[in-house]
């Protein structure tokens, strides 16, 4: 295992985009660590500068506390699990996984043995003979896997790895790749866009906007207290209401909600989420809204309402709820807990 260490690290392409802003990072031995953002806010770019494949216009890159940042590739020992896979389509399975041991000039004897092992752990026992064509999605993903582990790096470096699979066998892909995280203790470094799976596979998270990190922190931390607008919007669905505040309350277009803590007075916004938001019979609640549209989700209902003012908010609601308060056109009250919302700063 080794821990990852950026100080300063920059990257500017051809005409003077900074993909990545002088980022400070420590990436803990043993960790699975998401790099989350939108298209082009550097996390591709960050992961290749710390597998080699891009070399940082400025920083340093430590690995076990050993200086990679001018090191090559093959000389870093990391493993690289891509989006495309990228294996070789004439090559047997067993060849592929073999093909880093071969690089690095491994007995045959001993390549034999670690493919076996590394394709036991990915579980594809079997199947060494065959080629990526007669493999399914997964199983090929599964090589890949196998093909980054059985060079016993101290890194391992997932760029995008689940993306090309469909939802059903993602989500699948996603406990077996935790689960292999946990049997060899690598420190994991994992680049998505998806922020459902950094928040269900990560131990910690940095979310990324142009070129920088935006919030670091665990998962459970970045989704219920975002620090910025972004932030908030970005990881997963939530409502963001403007208004004024004045001590322990926001007040808006004709009702108030609590704040979980005492503001000075002047422009103010809440991040809510809309599991937080709870309906009830008119009159009953912090404020009433009309029902717009109702989505069935299987295990919820997610609601679009209207408040006075015409401003739209959503909640999730238990599929139990009563029918009256789910049919467009409904009115209901909306209530929440004072320390629900988040504060951030005024658009």
């Amino acid at each position: 295992m080794a821990g990852v260490v950026l100080s300063g690290v920059t990257k500017v392409f051809p005409g003077g985009t900074r993909a990545v802003d002088a980022i400070d990072l420590s990436i803990g031995e043993g960790e699975f660590f998401s790099l989350l953002g939108p298209s082009g806010c550097g996390k591709t770019t960050t992961l290749r500068m710390v597998a080699g494949f891009e070399a940082p216009d400025a920083g340093t890159i430590l690995v076990g506390g050993q200086d990679m940042t001018s090191l090559p590739p093959e000389r870093r020992g990391m493993g690289m699990v891509f989006q495309n896979y990228a294996l070789f389509p004439h090559r047997t399975v067993a060849e592929n996984v073999a093909f880093g041991l071969k690089m690095r000039s491994v007995p045959r004897e001993d390549q034999a043995k670690r493919v076996r092992n590394a394709l036991a752990m990915v579980r594809l026992q079997g199947l060494e003979e065959r080629r990526p064509s007669q493999l399914s999605g997964g199983q090929q993903q599964r090589v890949a896997l196998a093909r980054a582990i059985v060079i016993d790096p101290t890194v391992l470096l997932c760029d995008e790895p689940l993306g090309a699979l469909d939802k059903k066998l993602r989500q699948a892909m996603q406990f077996e790749l935790k689960a292999l995280h946990r049997r060899l203790g690598l420190t994991l470094v994992y680049v998505t866009h998806d922020q459902e799976e950094a928040l269900t596979m990560s131990d910690r998270i940095a979310v990324m906007r142009a070129g920088r990190i935006a919030q670091l922190g665990a998962p459970r931390e970045i989704y219920d207290r975002p620090t910025s607008r972004f932030v908030a919007d970005f990881i997963g669905d939530t409502n963001i209401l403007e208004g004024t505040a004045s001590g322990h309350m926001l007040h808006l277009d004709g009702w108030a909600s609590p704040l979980p803590q005492a503001l000075p007075p002047g422009p103010c916004a809440i991040a809510l989420r809309p599991e937080r938001v709870r309906l009830g019979a008119p009159g009953a609640g912090l404020v009433d809204a009309t029902v717009e549209e109702a989505n069935f989700l299987g295990d919820a209902v997610l609601l679009k309402l209207l408040l006075p003012g015409g401003t739209a908010i959503l909640a999730r609601a238990p599929r139990e709820t009563d029918a009256a308060l789910l049919a467009p056109g409904a009115a209901a009250s909306l209530a929440w807990r004072a320390e629900d919302p988040v504060p951030l700063e005024a658009a």
